[in-house]
């Protein structure tokens, strides 16, 4: 096989890609899909009770849930299944040792960047509020989003039952759980 026909071969297959986006790029000017403003499921029992809107002066947009009916959707087994995904980074046992994310026994109710022996992000320590389930909702959705400057590279979780399960989850693996609100 001579030079001229690798140039038709790799030409041919060039031309096929080019065609291919070309057709892509002509569909999507073609058939433009709007997106609704607001989503067709709709969860019954979750409601907004309050919605604080980000201003100029970095004020965290808040949306509070009633944290009461977001738990009521999890249960343990399932919160133990999503916590695999935090396993990877986290310990979650009572004489367990920090791993590149701190040792969660016992993280509700304790004061974020609180463990000594770990060494947590300036954002982290600054922060300094106690762990209460709703604080660990708000911080699941997206935790660098929540607290500006942490280390903790994690996505979030999105959905309300894996949060919800997932809290359960922590929140049974104490010495003493906090009662559930």
């Amino acid at each position: 096989m001579d030079s001229f026909e690798i140039n038709k071969i790799i030409a041919a297959i060039l031309l096929t890609a080019l065609i291919v986006i070309g057709i892509g790029k002509f569909a999507d000017v073609l058939f433009h899909v709007e997106k609704p403003k607001e989503s067709a499921y709709q969860i019954e029992g979750l409601e907004i009770v309050s919605n604080e809107k980000k201003s100029d002066n970095n004020v965290k947009e808040i949306a509070q849930v009633d944290i009461a009916q977001l738990l009521s959707l999890g249960d343990l087994a399932h919160g133990e299944k999503v916590f695999k995904k935090c396993s990877a980074c986290h310990m979650i046992a009572s004489d367990g040792k920090n791993m590149i994310g701190p040792n969660l026994w016992g993280v509700i109710g304790r004061t974020a960047g609180s463990i000594s022996d770990y060494k947590y992000s300036k954002a982290m320590v600054a922060y300094g509020k106690e762990w209460s389930f709703e604080e660990m909702n708000s911080y699941l959705i997206k935790p660098q989003a929540y607290i500006k400057g942490t280390k903790m590279a994690f996505a979030g979780l999105r959905k309300e039952k894996d949060r919800a399960s997932v809290i359960l989850y922590m929140n049974s693996k104490s010495a003493t759980p906090k009662p559930l609100p």
